[in-house]
């Protein structure tokens, strides 16, 4: 069955102090389009992913953003011993002069000398990506798989709709070849009326000249070949939406076969019923060629 380009799936995952949320998304384009907004400190992760979406999507404008956020947590804290001491001597140097001069000082405590700038360190985390990167690679398998099943469910509605259109189309032409039919009589009565202007026009005229105008008239009557083409389009579109192959770029090129045969019906219909037979069924061709945008 086809598949749509239009999906969307959301993930939430965290691993030790880390958290992360996904968005993937994707819309209709000509080809294929990935855009990834992956933090660039994840060392190694937007390859592997642009990897394993390039392996299941073949067209679309694909986006996937993920969110990667770290809780904070209180640091171990470590005394610089050297600060303390020289902390220390200094105290120290400072009471002594103060005694010298009759100077009397409060108490010192060890929270004030813990409050000075650089006597205090915070014990340095480890940082290393690897584990957090591996645990998104593996989560984003059934985010992706996800996705995919989301454009399949979409494709099948889809697949739905352009069969009843192509339904439509198919009756419009059966309706088209019956009026062909019944006009037959009509159009040999114009071909003759105007092989008659070309007889009574033609006295010493080009043989080859006169053939070519009887042929010119004949072809522009002649819709027989226009509806065969329209049939052989209904079934060939038909045998497209049963493949598992994308086939939106073959579908797209065969929407513009059905619209070149329906413009020929209408120009050579030389009759109003067929008219508008011709013009319900360009209609309906151009419906179905927009829902065609939306096929992978």
């Amino acid at each position: 069955m086809i598949k749509s380009m239009t999906g969307f799936a959301s993930g939430k995952g965290a691993l030790g102090p880390h958290s992360w949320s996904w968005e993937l998304r994707s819309v209709n384009g000509k080809g294929l389009d990935i855009r990834l907004r992956v933090p660039d400190w994840l060392t190694g992760l937007e390859a592997a992913l642009r990897a394993d979406m390039s392996k299941q999507i073949s067209r679309g404008n694909v986006t996937l953003s993920l969110r990667v956020a770290r809780e904070e947590t209180a640091a171990e804290l470590k005394l610089n011993e050297g600060a303390m001491s020289a902390a220390l001597e200094a105290l120290a140097q400072a009471e002594e002069l103060a005694v010298n001069k009759g100077v009397a000082l409060a108490p010192s405590k060890a929270s004030d000398l813990l409050m000075l700038k650089g006597m205090l360190d915070a014990a340095a985390e480890d940082d290393d990506p690897a584990p957090l990167v591996e645990a998104l690679k593996s989560e984003f398998g059934s985010l992706l798989a996800e996705f995919v099943t989301m454009r399949r469910d979409e494709g099948q509605a889809l697949a739905s709709v352009l069969s009843a259109q192509l339904d439509q189309i198919q009756t419009l032409t059966e309706q088209a070849t019956e009026l062909a039919e019944r006009r037959k009589e009509a159009v040999a009565d114009t071909l003759r009326q105007n092989l008659a202007r070309v007889m009574e026009n033609s006295q010493g005229a080009d043989p080859d000249r006169v053939a070519q105008e009887l042929a010119l008239i004949a072809v522009k009557a002649d819709i027989t070949e226009e509806l065969d083409r329209l049939a052989a389009h209904v079934v060939a579109a038909r045998a497209l939406l049963e493949q598992e192959a994308p086939v939106g770029r073959k579908l797209d090129f065969l929407m513009q076969e059905f619209n070149r045969e329906a413009n020929t019906l209408c120009s050579k219909s030389q009759n109003s019923e067929l008219t508008s037979v011709g013009l319900e069924l360009k209609a309906v061709i151009d419906q179905l060629r927009e829902q065609v945008q939306n096929v992978e």
